[in-house]
């Protein structure tokens, strides 16, 4: 019973590993947890009755939470968008345009997945759908598929890194930081790791070309009148867009925040050609291509999606929760505008929100009870000297923290993690020195992985979802295409998480990738400091009122 005393702290954890293995879900394990084991310290006088008073007040405060509204407005955002039919014209017309070179399918998949990313923030939309309307397409043209799978699996988990990501909220509602600021610091280590995906497929084109040829010239349906391409027209466009993008930076104050200045720059380049696009279709000028329109025309309605809720967020115009509720709008009148709104995609979208909300804080609320007893029996005291005593100092407490973090993920997914594990994490890496905004972004990207570990990657699952399971005739060329094995989905991940290990170890090498991105602080040279002492009033004298008011001496001398 002694032994029981002092060690409630990690048998209370190894209660609640012993309930998930059992197989119960993840919130109704950390109540139970947190339940059993207070009734278990309050008998053996550990613990305050009245320390369960107190789990009312934190359940309303959780449904007080104006931050965690942002989790159904992305929500409803990115399903409306996926239904809307943007991510097939994505593919489409990206596709056109890198078709003519190798691996131009998977350059436009990372590309597209980059953008679903910025504007729905949910991995199994992005997933179902490139996996729908790319992976056919790739295995048509002779793609290998591991690369395929690998590329789409991965491209749909930048969903996860690359604001407005749901974890991100999750996580700044564990750090105790803004959204913004998580927003902010993910924003320029989202597109590097889009980079290093696009660079592991160039590498595999210049190894093994045959595993991902170019489209052939019958599948290049983007022509001009004279048979060309038109790419040398978009060419064009592009770099006068960037030219005056570039040079509106410039023009910034210095000091402005990297991400401020990257997102007005590009919103001006992309103004600027959107103008020219419009102008030339208007007026008939014949300077655009039918390619540089319809890119155009394309990536607009995303791109001021994106400015509409990331560059209202960056600029402190609204909230994350209110750039949650303008994109949730704006994805309604996208819809519209497609003419694809229709009752039942709404009702749809809408109980799939609801499912998804009502997930989240159900084990936010477990969470809850399982930390209010946890922090009754000093599992936080124990937990710090477990973690702030490993040799090394910050690295060695990182280099632990994320393999624990990344063997975890293989049986957890990133909603279960961050309320389990990073709020016994956080109060150690602060009291360590560690910014606790730097900290949640690079747990956000060792999470990532949780979607792409074989076995138990939902990303995985979501592709196997869709992927064909029998040998199928194919409708356009009609020759006869192979089954997606799981297996070949699984050996296609191993190389991207690899490149998401790599990612992690680049954010600790170089932490400006994330604090670059923040508002700089206002620096004060102490050595300027001038400090002036004002020198002592002198005593006032006291005041006669009747000389004040003109009375004669006698009179003064009565009063006295």
């Amino acid at each position: 019973m002694e032994f029981f005393q002092t060690n409630m702290a990690p048998i209370m954890f190894g209660g609640l590993i012993l309930f998930l293995l059992m197989g119960f879900s993840v919130a109704f394990s950390l109540a139970a947890a947190g339940l059993a084991f207070a009734f278990v310290g309050i008998e053996l006088g550990l613990l305050p009755a009245t320390l369960l008073q107190a789990l009312p007040l934190r359940i309303f405060g959780i449904m007080q939470n104006e931050t965690l509204l942002a989790i159904p407005f992305f929500t409803f955002m990115g399903l409306i968008l996926e239904r809307s039919g943007m991510a097939e014209d994505l593919l489409d017309t990206i596709g056109q345009l890198f078709g003519p070179i190798r691996g131009g399918l998977a350059y436009a998949v990372i590309f597209v997945g980059a953008m679903l990313a910025a504007t729905t923030g949910v991995v199994a939309a992005s997933v179902i759908s490139m996996g729908l309307i790319s992976l056919p397409i790739m295995l048509r043209y002779g793609y290998d598929r591991r690369l395929a799978a690998g590329t789409i699996a991965a491209s749909g988990t930048l969903a996860q890194i690359i604001p407005p990501s749901l974890v991100l909220i999750i996580m700044a509602d564990q750090l105790g930081r803004s959204v913004g600021d998580l927003y902010k610091g993910a924003f320029i280590p989202g597109f590097v790791l889009t980079g290093l995906y696009v660079g592991y497929v160039l590498l595999i084109t210049l190894i093994k070309p045959h595993w991902a040829p170019a489209l052939p010239p019958e599948a290049r349906t983007i022509r001009e009148d004279d048979g060309s391409s038109g790419q040398r027209s978009l060419l064009v466009l592009f770099v006068v867009c960037t030219a005056a993008a570039v040079a509106f930076s410039h023009s910034r104050p210095e000091g402005t925040p990297t991400d401020e200045n990257i997102v007005i720059s590009m919103s001006v380049g992309v103004g600027l050609a959107f103008a020219l696009a419009v102008a030339n279709r208007l007026l008939r000028l014949g300077l655009l291509s039918r390619m540089a329109e319809r890119i155009t025309f394309v990536l607009i309605p995303p791109l001021a999606l994106i400015f509409l809720v990331l560059g209202t967020i960056f600029l402190g115009i609204a909230t994350p929760t209110e750039g949650g509720a303008m994109g949730a709008v704006g994805a309604l009148v996208m819809a519209v505008a497609r003419k694809r709104l229709a009752l039942p995609l709404l009702r749809q979208a809408m109980d799939t929100t609801m499912k998804l909300s009502c997930f989240v804080v159900f084990i936010l609320v477990g969470s809850t009870v399982f930390s209010l007893t946890f922090q009754g029996v000093d599992g936080p005291r124990w937990v710090e000297h477990l973690l702030s005593s490993l040799p090394g100092g910050q690295l060695g407490f990182l280099i632990v923290v994320n393999i624990l973090i990344f063997l975890l993920a293989f049986f957890l997914d990133f909603f279960e993690l961050s309320f389990i594990v990073v709020p016994l994490l956080a109060p150690v890496a602060d009291k360590l020195g560690i910014d606790l905004v730097w900290f949640g972004v690079l747990l956000a990207v060792n999470m990532q992985t949780s979607f792409m570990h074989p076995p138990f990657g939902f990303a995985l699952f979501y592709l196997r979802s869709v992927a064909p399971t029998q040998d199928y005739k194919d409708r356009v060329t009609g020759r006869q295409v192979e089954q997606v094995t799981t297996g070949q989905i699984y050996w296609g991940a191993v190389p991207f998480v690899c490149i998401q290990i790599i990612m992690i170890g680049l954010v600790i090498g170089f932490p400006g990738m994330v604090s670059g991105g923040l508002d700089r602080k206002a620096e004060v040279d102490t050595s300027n400091v001038i400090l002036e002492v004002q020198p002592p009033e002198e005593p006032k004298k006291d005041v006669d009122m009747n000389q004040l008011f003109g009375l004669p001496e006698a009179a003064s001398a009565a009063s006295k």
